[in-house]
C-alpha cells in the first residue's frame, strides 16, 4: 500500500492481510471527562541482542534479535495490521487492555475480564449486539465507571462478547467522544485522549474533514477513481471493506480479484470479493494499492448505508500513517504520513530480507 500527501508526496508500502473486524453497535449512556494519556515511558523493554556458539563449532553464531512490542499504538507493517489499545480501569481494577474502536457505539468486555473483576460483578439483562457480520444476544454486566487517566465514563452496562481481540480484553467504544481529541502516535507508541480545544493541525499534517452521523460514526467523503464514496473511519476494523453498491461501481476498474472471508465479534462469518482499487482520494491524502473487501456485509445494513457506495476505512490504512489525530469537536482528521526511508536504510533493509532465514 502506498499513501501520499497530494501537496508533499510521501510514499510507503504496507501489505494487507484480512483478519477480524471488531465494531459493535449497541446502546449506552455515558460521559467522559479529560484528559487521558498512555505513554510507554521508561517502562518499555530495551531491545536485546544475544549470540551463542558451541565450543569448536565451525558454524556462525546464532543471533537472536528481540524488539519491544508496542503497548498502545501498533503501526501497520508488511506482515501485521495495526491496532490501538487503551489501558482502562474498570471500577478501580486493572488496567485492562481495550481496543480503541471509533466504530463501536459502546464499550464491551470479554468473559476473562469479567472473571478478573471478581465477585463484585453485577449482571445485567442480556443485550443484542450488532457486529460486522451479524447480531447476537450476549450477557451483560453493570459497571460503576471506566477510567483512562483523567478520562471517566460513569455508570455503564457492558456486553460480554467472545474473545476475538487478538490479546486485548475488550473494546473501548466512542461514548462521550463528542468533544474529544484523540491523538494516536504510531511512531512513538503513544495514545492521548483529551478535551478538544480546536487546535489547528500541526505543521506537516494533512487535514480531512469528517461528519458525525448516526450512532456517532465518523464519515469522510472520499473518491475512488470517479466514484464518490462515503467512508466510515473505524479504528476497530482491520481490513478496509465496502458495500455492494461500491462493488458495482468499481467493477469496471477491477485490476485483480479474489475472495476473502471475515469473522465479526458475534462469530458469524461472511465472504466477499476483494478488488485492487484505483487510488483513494482521502481529503488531501491519496492512498494507493489497497485491496478492498466488497460484499453484502451486515454492518452496512445496520448503518443504513446500502443504496450509495460506502466503505469502512480500517486499520490496514489508518495504521499506515505516522500520527493520526481525530478531533470530534472540529470534525476533522489530522494526519502525518510516515517519512520514507533514507537510501542507505532502504538498502540495508533490502539486504536484511535476503539473509538466510529472513
Amino acid at each position: 500500500m502506498k499513501m501520499q500527501h497530494l501537496m508533499r508526496p510521501l510514499r510507503f508500502r504496507a501489505a494487507l492481510r484480512p483478519l477480524l473486524f471488531l465494531p459493535l453497535l449497541a446502546y449506552a449512556d455515558g460521559a467522559f471527562s479529560a484528559p487521558a494519556t498512555a505513554d510507554p515511558g521508561s517502562a518499555s523493554p530495551v531491545p536485546g541482542v544475544q549470540g551463542s556458539t558451541e565450543a569448536g563449532a565451525q558454524t556462525l553464531p546464532e543471533v537472536l534479535i528481540e524488539a519491544p512490542e508496542p503497548r498502545f499504538a501498533a503501526p501497520t507493517l508488511r506482515d501485521r495490521i495495526g491496532r490501538v489499545w487503551a489501558p482502562v480501569l474498570i471500577d478501580g481494577k486493572g488496567p485492562f487492555r481495550l481496543v480503541l474502536d471509533t466504530g463501536a457505539s459502546r464499550s464491551a468486555v470479554t468473559a476473562q475480564l469479567v472473571e478478573s473483576l471478581g465477585d463484585s460483578v453485577r449482571h445485567a439483562k442480556p443485550l443484542i449486539v450488532h457486529g460486522v457480520t451479524g447480531s447476537a444476544t450476549v450477557p451483560a454486566i453493570h459497571v460503576g465507571q471506566l477510567e483512562f487517566g483523567d478520562l471517566l465514563v460513569k455508570t455503564s452496562v457492558l456486553p460480554v462478547v467472545p474473545d476475538v481481540f487478538g490479546g486485548a480484553e475488550g473494546v473501548l467504544g466512542k461514548e462521550g467522544f463528542e468533544d474529544k481529541r484523540i491523538l494516536i502516535d504510531f511512531g512513538n507508541d503513544r495514545l492521548v485522549i483529551s478535551r478538544s480545544h480546536q487546535q489547528h493541525a500541526p505543521l506537516g499534517f494533512a487535514t480531512v474533514p469528517v461528519s458525525i452521523e448516526r450512532d456517532g460514526l465518523l464519515v469522510a467523503n472520499v473518491r475512488i477513481g470517479s466514484v464518490k464514496v462515503r467512508a466510515v473511519i473505524d479504528t476497530g476494523g482491520q481490513q478496509t471493506s465496502g458495500n455492494l453498491a461500491l462493488r458495482d461501481a468499481l467493477i469496471r476498474y477491477a485490476q485483480k480479484e479474489g475472495r476473502s472471508e471475515i469473522e465479526g465479534v458475534t462469530l458469524d462469518r461472511q465472504s466477499g470479493q476483494t478488488l485492487a482499487t484505483p487510488p483513494i482520494n482521502f481529503g488531501s491524502v491519496q492512498i494507493h494499492n489497497i485491496n478492498v473487501l466488497l460484499g453484502d456485509i451486515k454492518m452496512f445494513q445496520q448503518w443504513k448505508m446500502t443504496r450509495e457506495p460506502a466503505m469502512l476505512i480500517g486499520m490496514d490504512v489508518l495504521g499506515s500513517v505516522d500520527t493520526l489525530i481525530i478531533d470530534y469537536k472540529m470534525r476533522q482528521l489530522q494526519i502525518r504520513l510516515r517519512k520514507p526511508l533514507p537510501t542507505e536504510a532502504r538498502t540495508q533493509a533490502s539486504a536484511a530480507k535476503n539473509l538466510p532465514g529472513a
